[in-house]
Formats: structure tokens, C-alpha cells, sequence
């Protein structure tokens, strides 16, 4: 598989404009445009994931909650970050419908739904984040 690159402009302007928010604002302004640019990802997992399975279809989510299991897998990968939001089933039936076993082949429905829609949500990440620290900025100073 080809490494692919993606350069993005403007971060450290982001990260300056998030950081000069009150901190549970600034979480919840990422927080939402986190969910709103990954529910075309989920979306599309659930048209391909098979609708007669172990309810996969319902159970497919955009969400910041895992399962233990999921929990313990993540903590021990990763260092806290400012916001985290995940797209996937939390049914134990999604891995072996995804990858398959001895007695049922794979039948993929998250890789594919994550190879068409990685690079339009993160345009959708970079495109609204922007426009909604700005409408919380504002909506901060009427407060105020």
C-alpha cells in the first residue's frame, strides 16, 4: 500500500484560536465538528455493513465513549488528547464480520467506508472548525 501524504496549512492558527476559548468550549466546539465531519464516514459504513448480521447497521456510531475493552487497547496505544471522537461499532460480532474467522469470511464494511471518506472528512474537519470557533468567539463576546 502506497504511503500517502497530506499537508495541512494552518493548524497552529487553529490550536491558537481553540486555546484563547474557555477550555469546556473549546472541547465542545471540536467535539461537534469532530461528530458532524464523521457521520458521512459512518454513513457509509452502514449502507455497506449487511443488514441481516448481529444488528451491525444499528449499531454503528459516532461517538467519544468506547467499550473496556476498546478502553484499555486505546490508553495503552495513545497519550490523552485535546478531543477524540470514533466511528465504528462497539458490536463484538463488527470484528469478525470485518475480518472474518475459520468459519465466515471477511465481509468488510468499516475499511471501505474509511478509504472513500478519510480525505473528504478531513476537508470537512478543516473547512467548519474555523467557522465554529468564530461563532463561538462571538457568542462569547455577546456574553460578555
Amino acid at each position: 500500500m502506497a504511503k500517502q501524504t497530506v499537508r495541512i496549512d494552518g493548524l497552529k492558527e487553529l490550536e491558537t484560536a481553540l486555546s484563547s476559548l474557555p477550555r469546556a468550549t473549546g472541547k465542545k466546539v471540536a467535539r461537534d465538528v469532530l461528530k458532524d465531519a464523521a457521520e458521512p464516514m459512518a454513513r457509509s459504513a452502514r449502507q455497506l455493513a449487511p443488514k441481516d448480521e448481529y444488528h451491525l447497521y444499528e449499531s454503528i456510531d459516532v461517538s467519544t465513549r468506547l467499550n473496556s475493552r476498546q478502553r484499555s487497547l486505546h490508553r495503552q496505544e495513545n497519550s490523552q488528547s485535546f478531543q477524540e471522537m470514533f466511528v465504528g461499532t462497539n458490536n463484538p460480532a463488527g470484528v469478525q464480520q470485518e475480518f472474518g474467522n475459520e468459519r465466515h469470511p471477511a465481509q468488510p464494511f468499516m475499511r471501505p467506508a474509511w478509504d472513500s471518506e478519510k480525505m473528504p472528512t478531513l476537508y470537512r474537519i478543516a473547512n467548519s472548525l474555523w467557522f465554529h470557533i468564530e461563532k463561538a468567539a462571538r457568542r462569547l463576546a455577546r456574553k460578555r
